[in-house]
């Protein structure tokens, strides 16, 4: 009767399978994949320890190996994988601790929202209780060209989508809102550069925000978050300091939903 392999034996097998994986995912080229021998390399492992390790990844369906060059690559279960997790993706509940974590730093008001063109929709709101309430409500909608959150995912969608907002009209909130599609278009150049949107007092007269796209697993910018508060907090001098940070939270939710950017 065979002796049961020791349960530290079994991990250490399991991290260096995973090691392999990994190694395949990041380094086999388009179409080429990866030989034995630079996959043994790469790792520090003896080939018969790499036929090994990968013999149960390729029945998973996690690699396959070409039968004409025996190179490696990912299987198809990995899609399968990837998608069956995707499925499981909730927006709001991805961004919660994010979201969470920006009020904190910040104090001031936090809020996601989803791409509904020529509109943004506000899904989610996180609020300072020490500050003044923002108007806005979960559910509501507003505008793209005059809100942070809408001009931050706009800065990032085909020039087509762009000029379906200028051609539906940009009416006049308030005094500062921009109205002129020339303007908008610069307006979302200097976006893409700096890697962040302002909203300053364009859809309310004494609110500010700043805000920043976050991409889902296509690399698609179809949501936003932003940090909102009075003119009187939110300063044009705070603005720069706010931009960097709203964008660092975007970019944490955005690898969460699988973005490789």
């Amino acid at each position: 009767m065979n002796e049961p392999v020791p349960e530290r034996n079994q991990s250490a097998s399991l991290r260096r399978a995973l090691a392999v994986l990994e190694h395949v995912r990041d380094h086999a080229g388009a179409g080429q994949g990866l030989s034995l021998t630079r996959l043994a390399e790469a790792l520090g492992l003896s080939k018969s320890t790499v036929l090994r390790l990968t013999l149960p990844l390729i029945e998973a369906r996690l690699l396959d190996r070409d039968r004409k060059t025996g190179a490696y690559r990912l299987g198809h279960g990995t899609l399968h994988l990837g998608q069956a997790y995707l499925a499981t993706l909730d927006l709001r509940t991805v961004a919660a601790e994010e979201s969470h974590r920006l009020m904190s730093e910040v104090r001031e008001t936090v809020h996601l929202v989803v791409y509904d063109p020529p509109d943004v929709v506000y899904i989610d709101k996180v609020e300072n209780a020490t500050n003044v309430r923002m108007a806005s409500r979960v559910g509501s909608r507003a505008p793209v060209y005059r809100t942070a959150v809408g001009k931050a995912i706009l800065a990032w969608q085909p020039d087509e989508d762009v000029e379906k907002v200028v051609a539906a009209g940009m009416p006049s909130m308030t005094r500062y809102t921009i109205t002129d599609a020339e303007r908008l278009r610069a307006e979302l150049g200097r976006i893409r550069q700096r890697g962040y949107a302002v909203d300053d007092r364009e859809n309310e007269p004494e609110v500010r925000c700043v805000a920043a796209p976050i991409f889902n697993h296509a690399d698609a910018a179809t949501s936003a978050i932003s940090v909102s508060g009075l003119t009187s907090r939110i300063t044009a001098a705070r603005v720069r300091d706010l931009g960097p940070l709203v964008a660092e939270t975007a970019l944490r939710i955005s690898r969460k939903l699988g973005s490789t950017r």
